[in-house]
């Protein structure tokens, strides 16, 4: 039986009605009270108050180490020393007050108690649903015959290890708002209750998720993160940041401000939409400048963190430059990674396709094309006898389905001589035969106030030869904003292209080329 079938089975097992009932216990539990340090008093109850300050808080609490579990001081009980366990946060109170007026000093306690909780437990009971538990009353049954057990905490500490405490015995929380589940999480944790950990997991994974709340998850402390039984809410937390800030361009703003994790959920998600992969690479940049303005401190991340997440093979010659004279990387790092790239970017389609398939699914996916708004293409490029350029474009069927009735696409910028061409694929009317039907065409963005004479070919592959035709080809003088090519590619209507027996999908891709020469 797995550790998961064990909690399922304990879990229909409560034993509330035993939670402290002197009839159904063996110990008493003295739980003192203390004042939290000024620098860690919780502020609000609200997630979105906690969210800014939870993480601050907790690794002060983490250096306090001043929460001890020890033998009753006032029975003489001679035990080894007590153990230390980290704090924990803030949730209601429930269980019997005693107050407590005088100072007293538990091993390295030095606050005033200010109050006692007395709680009559069931020794098996913990010690079945908790290691530490189980540890702790060995120690005390080996040594004393005594049955008091202290437990020494913050007060902000207090309701979240009282709802813990419950739920040993009766499998449930009192309280459910996501701020107090999270806080009886992070309890769990210290007092190694697994069960209460996948619980509480769960429970946050079925609440309905903020932005806030997300990037609380993903604050999580680490050895929480790596949980088996987090990871649910964790992926979860990641999807959500995803889906809400899938178009970068949108909330750019807003995406500066994001700490670390939610910036790494952001950028790990392949259906991240925005124009190329460059507009990626610049606002790491720009993230990572406000963030680490120490230059060190900045190499340090880019290289072991955010640098995994932008996907190289994907952006433009120029930006790869870019990148190799970029004081922000480690010079190795810049140089590994643009090589990889040029030699992903040499390799042909078939081969390109296989190795992202290798690579989908990877923690860091660097091969795999996102949602672009732009779309990739692969260019050979020649100097002589005169500049000349050869672009392959692939689209998805999916894809040129969506352009019906009168959607088009773009494709990336690319150079040839000293302009930068760009593609155009889309659904249009053809005046002719008054249908829908596929075109293509060829623009250019250019520098100043000039004209260009270029000479181009536009080509297809077709399934009966699995070859590159030539469907059109002519030469035209480029001005600003002017653009040329043919409303209807293939001379056939929409429907006869976008048909499942049609000669020009293999596989389901259309495969596009256009070639282009500059004409002095």
């Amino acid at each position: 039986m797995t550790e998961a079938d064990t909690d399922d089975v304990g879990t229909k097992c409560n034993f509330s009605f035993a939670f402290n009932n002197i009839n159904f216990s063996d110990r008493i539990l003295n739980i003192e009270v203390i004042p939290d340090p000024h620098f860690i008093r919780a502020q609000s109850h609200s997630l979105s108050t906690l969210a800014p300050n939870r993480k601050r808080r907790r690794l002060s609490l983490m250096k306090a180490n001043d929460v001890l579990l020890q033998p009753e001081e006032k029975l003489n009980c001679n035990l080894p020393d007590a153990e230390e366990v980290v704090a924990i946060t803030e949730a209601s109170l429930s269980g019997d007050e005693v107050s407590h007026g005088n100072d007293s000093s538990l091993g390295m306690s030095w606050s005033k108690v200010l109050r006692v909780r007395t709680i009559q437990i069931s020794s098996p009971i913990l010690a079945e649903k908790s290691p530490f538990f189980y540890k702790l009353f060995s120690n005390v049954t080996r040594e004393s015959k005594q049955q008091n057990v202290t437990l020494q905490i913050h007060d902000s500490e207090e309701a979240a290890v009282m709802d813990l405490l419950n739920f040993m015995y009766s499998n449930t929380l009192s309280r459910t708002t996501s701020a107090a589940v999270l806080d009886v999480l992070m309890a769990a944790d210290k007092f190694e209750v697994m069960s209460c950990i996948r619980y509480c997991s769960r429970m946050l994974g079925l609440m309905p998720m903020t932005c806030e709340s997300a990037l609380l998850y993903l604050d999580l402390p680490s050895n929480i993160l790596t949980l088996d039984a987090i990871q649910p809410l964790v992926d979860t937390a990641k999807l959500f940041l995803a889906t809400h800030y899938r178009d970068i361009t949108k909330f750019a703003d807003e995406l500066l401000n994001l700490p670390l994790a939610g910036i790494e959920a952001v950028l790990s998600s392949d259906d991240l939409q925005m124009p190329s992969e460059d507009v990626v690479f610049e606002f790491v940049l720009k993230w990572a400048r406000i963030h680490y303005p120490k230059i060190e401190d900045r190499k340090d991340v880019l290289e072991a963190r955010l640098g995994r997440l932008i996907r190289f093979p994907y952006m433009s010659s120029r930006k790869l430059k870019k990148v190799l004279t970029c004081n922000d990387f480690h010079p190795d790092f810049a140089s590994n990674v643009v090589l990889e790239a040029l030699f992903y970017k040499a390799e042909t389609p078939y081969r390109q396709r296989s190795l992202a398939a290798q690579d989908a699914g990877t923690t860091y996916s660097r091969l795999v094309e996102r949602a672009y708004k732009l779309r990739h293409v692969k260019v050979v490029e020649f100097a002589l006898p005169r500049p000349r350029c050869v672009v392959y474009l692939d689209l998805k069927k999916e894809e040129c389905a969506q352009f019906f009735p009168n959607a088009r696409i773009y494709s990336q910028a690319f150079p040839l001589g000293e302009q930068w061409f760009f593609l155009s694929a889309r659904c249009n009317m053809d005046q002719q035969n008054a249908s829908h039907c596929f075109g293509l065409f060829l623009a250019v963005q250019f520098k100043g106030s000039v004209s260009l004479h270029v000479d181009y070919e536009f080509a297809a592959r077709s399934k009966s030869t699995e070859e590159y035709i030539s469907r059109c080809k002519g030469d035209y003088t480029f001005t600003a904003g002017k653009a040329v090519g043919y409303r209807n590619l293939f001379g056939i209507p929409w429907t006869a292209f976008i048909a499942d027996d049609s000669h020009f999908f293999i596989k389901g891709l259309l495969h596009l080329r256009a070639e282009l020469t500059i004409r002095q």
